[in-house]
């Protein structure tokens, strides 16, 4: 057997600082340790911070008082900010740079007076946070079969936004369809899926040709991985959605002599470094490391973590 290894894969810029702000956060403050949904969309990631001490929540009311509270990666709405301050929280927010990108057009464009349409998938962590900046003026569009439904007419002013995680193949096919419908559409400045994104995505689609079976690791609600296996698949290549080594069926390598193996951005790699080891161990397997295309992205930390860090010296 064969394991072709993707590169690049996991962890993304936006995923090892939201990572690091919780780590350094449990420095400075401690626990207990507030986190305003799963700091990033990953079981074992959200797992060990619950060991630590973190306590992840769904509503602001679930934080204390005065207590501290992280924002997760994927950004949340004003409403959020501000009932964490009525309630005396300090606040840290860990949102991706890029996520915070969409919400700052999402607010200029609503102020210039366009109505948005939002590609993306409804509930979504990433999309409610969005829609929260301006929810008079944002429409989730989520399928070609939505944009036909749309009402707007050419004295309209519309602009189109997309979710950051999104498959670009998906996206393309409805923005496609926004601009056949819309032909007067404003696009965004630059493209609003994520770097780390687009190139996880590309690599699939380049390599997938080459391989029988297709693993990902990544969990379940996690958008940018799922997108992984639809890429897989769309190319020929079968494709599985695993947390860890644990939930890899054998049937699924009967008869496989090549194997793609990649990871969603918020997938740790020693998920991955497990499947290797397993792969080797049990089939023989052969490392062949197939590099794409190459990152340097970097994320600070965040200014409320960095002045928390400062005032508690």
């Amino acid at each position: 057997m064969r394991i072709l290894l993707a590169n690049p894969r996991g962890f993304c810029a936006g995923v090892i600082m939201a990572i690091d702000t919780v780590d350094e956060a449990l420095k400075i403050v401690g626990p207990p340790l507030y986190v305003y949904h799963e700091i990033v969309h990953n079981r074992h990631v959200v797992e060990r911070f619950v060991k630590l001490g973190v306590t992840f929540v769904d509503t602001i009311d679930e934080v204390p008082e005065n207590a501290t509270v992280v924002f997760s990666a994927h950004g949340v709405s004003p409403d959020v900010r501000n009932r964490a301050k009525q309630r005396g929280c300090t606040m840290i927010d860990a949102t991706c740079p890029l996520v915070t990108k969409v919400h700052m057009e999402a607010i200029r464009y609503a102020r210039q007076g366009y109505k948005i349409l939002l590609v993306g998938h409804a509930g979504h962590d990433e999309v409610v946070g969005t829609v929260g900046e301006a929810p008079d003026a944002i429409t989730i569009v989520e399928s070609p079969d939505d944009v036909a439904n749309l009402s707007f007419t050419d004295d309209d002013a519309l602009v189109y936004l997309t979710q950051t995680t999104l498959s670009m193949d998906d996206a393309n096919v409805i923005i496609s369809a926004i601009k056949a419908k819309f032909p007067h559409v404003k696009e965004p400045p630059s493209d609003d899926i994520c770097y780390a994104t687009t190139n996880r995505q590309h690599a699939v689609r380049y390599i997938a040709p080459d391989a029988d079976l297709c693993i990902v690791v990544g969990s379940k609600n996690s958008s940018n991985s799922v997108r992984l296996t639809e890429i897989s698949a769309s190319s020929g290549t079968p494709a599985h959605l695993v947390d860890d080594v644990s939930e890899i069926d054998p049937a699924w390598l009967e008869g496989v002599d090549t194997v793609l193996l990649t990871a969603g951005a918020s997938a740790p790699d020693h998920l991955v470094e497990e499947i290797i080891d397993f792969l080797r161990t049990e089939y023989g397997a052969v490392l062949d490391e197939r590099h794409t295309t190459a990152e340097d992205m970097h994320f600070e930390l965040p200014r409320s973590l960095r002045v928390l860090r400062e005032s508690a010296v």
